[in-house]
């Protein structure tokens, strides 16, 4: 598909016959990726190139403690509202530091996704579909990845960084492995980038000399998809091995540290930065447990406190360096949470009326799509689903939503055709 955002690039402009030179001095086996691992390039792509940043607040957000506060009412809990530097605009006083922010974001207050299964519930928000046991499609990672030509890129297109193990994910569906996201368990690197010290520099270029050979042979009769994906994979892996320090991010001044705060989300948004600012096309950062069937408002003022600095500061940073207006940042849930408080002080699981906050690429900064009543109890204005934030996603980084991939000769569309963007929330 036409990705009109890097028309003009160095990439683009670069001669067919320079290219193939260099692909052919690089070492590297067909479809290689060294050329883009050339400073100037790099450097180049790295100022056109669109990105994504998710925030997934697992477990479940609570929009009234967060994005849509209802204060004075039954359902709305001890904390007060508070203004943001868009004037009219007020969110819960647990995020002081992202309302001064918010000239930068949206929010979109009337998302109803009808779901309050949490596995059901994260599916319909990464995929912008509801879960099927009929198919099986591809994250927004994964999409984004693929639409972005993340795979012309020398690190790797799909990025998590979970507070569990790391490893490939299994998320990419008919997109195939290539798009398939990296997860760095703790923050930490992918295993295994060091070359090991039994074997010599020497030595291993023998063994990749050798294998380069193999594999050419091998692909003269034997060219499948599935090979593609392996050379791709191997090619990405020796790429990771040159430029590993971009996940040490060690290397970042301690000044930045202590703006992000020691703990492991501003560690990880830390992170998130310096992935965003090497290239890499999506990065997802996870925070949680936001599921608080118990004690919701003291859970969430301890959870908030904790991720209002980091992602404040996040934010700022990519605004300051100029990224905000290519990059697109998402947080959201798998769904909000009740209004009704509970016998345990708590609020259960709610896809009935909630909330999202977004913010860069296309979208308008200080927009405000929906509401809803005044006990928050169902959606007033302007209801949206899952459907609807996939193609605005998809449209705020200048891609066509309503478009197609090419899968074995088959069109399957970027995102659910029975809904469309939320036109409104673009710039």
């Amino acid at each position: 598909m036409k990705s009109t955002y890097a028309c003009g690039s160095a990439v683009h402009q670069m001669a067919r016959r320079q290219f193939l030179g260099t692909l052919a001095g690089s070492g590297l086996v067909a479809g290689g990726l060294g050329v883009l691992a050339q400073p100037a390039a790099a450097r180049q792509l790295a100022s056109d190139q669109k990105r994504v940043l998710v925030v997934n607040l697992s477990g479940g957000l609570s929009q009234l403690e967060s994005w849509d506060p209802k204060p004075g009412t039954p359902t709305g809990g001890p904390f007060r509202p508070i203004p943001t530097s868009v004037p009219g605009i007020h969110i819960c006083e647990l995020l002081p530091h992202t309302a001064q922010q918010m000239h930068h974001l949206a929010l979109i207050r009337s998302i109803n996704t009808k779901e309050n299964d949490h596995g059901k519930g994260r599916y319909m928000m990464e995929t912008g579909r509801r879960q099927t046991p009929a198919a099986s499609f591809p994250k927004l990672g994964a999409v984004t990845a693929k639409a972005l030509n993340a795979d012309q890129h020398s690190l790797p297109g799909h990025i998590q960084i979970t507070s569990g193990g790391g490893g490939r994910g299994n998320d990419a569906a008919y997109l195939g492995p290539k798009y398939a996201s990296i997860q760095l368990g703790d923050g930490k690197p992918p295993a295994n980038l060091v070359r090991p010290e039994s074997l010599s520099e020497a030595a291993d270029a023998e063994r990749r000399e050798f294998q380069q050979r193999a594999n050419e042979r091998f692909l003269l009769r034997r060219k499948t998809a599935m090979t593609d994906a392996y050379t791709f994979s191997y090619e990405q892996a020796e790429q990771l091995m040159r430029q590993q320090a971009v996940f040490d991010v060690s290397q970042e001044p301690q000044s930045d540290h202590d703006r992000y705060g020691s703990h492991p989300f501003g560690r990880h948004c830390l992170l998130a930065r310096r992935l965003l600012e090497s290239g890499v096309t999506f990065v997802q950062v996870s925070h949680s447990n936001y599921d608080t069937h118990n004690e919701n408002f003291n859970f969430h003022l301890e959870q908030l406190e904790e991720f209002d600095r980091p992602f404040a500061t996040l934010v700022a940073d990519l605004a300051d360096r100029g990224m905000l207006a290519s990059t697109l940042v998402v947080v959201l849930s798998e769904f909000g949470r009740t209004p009704r408080i509970n016998q345990n002080y708590g609020r259960d699981h709610w896809g009935t009326a909630w909330s999202v906050c977004v913010g860069g690429a296309r979208i308008q900064p200080g927009a405000v799509i929906g509401k809803t009543n005044d006990h928050g109890t169902a959606v007033a204005d302007r209801e949206v689903t899952a459907g609807h934030l996939f193609h605005t996603y998809l449209q705020a980084l200048g891609l066509d939503s309503t478009g197609h991939f090419d899968i074995g000769g088959r069109p399957v569309p970027l995102a659910d055709p029975a809904y469309a963007s939320i036109d409104e929330l673009l710039a």
